[in-house]
């Protein structure tokens, strides 16, 4: 797979207050399961994204 410029992560989604922003990408820290579903899925809405699970709390919003 080969990754382009139109291929990247737009913001993390977290519940884990000890994650670090070493990517650029901007973090979005949400306090309890439903906050971190509603985030995700308003930020993906506005700029087009796609959600992605990554387990533990954390949600990454990417452009493909």
């Amino acid at each position: 797979m080969e990754i382009g410029i139109k291929e990247f992560i737009i913001a993390i989604v977290t519940m884990n207050k000890e994650m670090v922003n070493s990517s650029g990408a901007p973090i979005f820290y949400a306090s309890d399961e439903e906050q971190l579903e509603r985030l995700s899925l308003l930020i993906a809405k506005t700029t087009r994204g796609m959600v992605h699970d990554l387990e533990g709390g954390t949600y990454i919003i990417v452009k493909h």
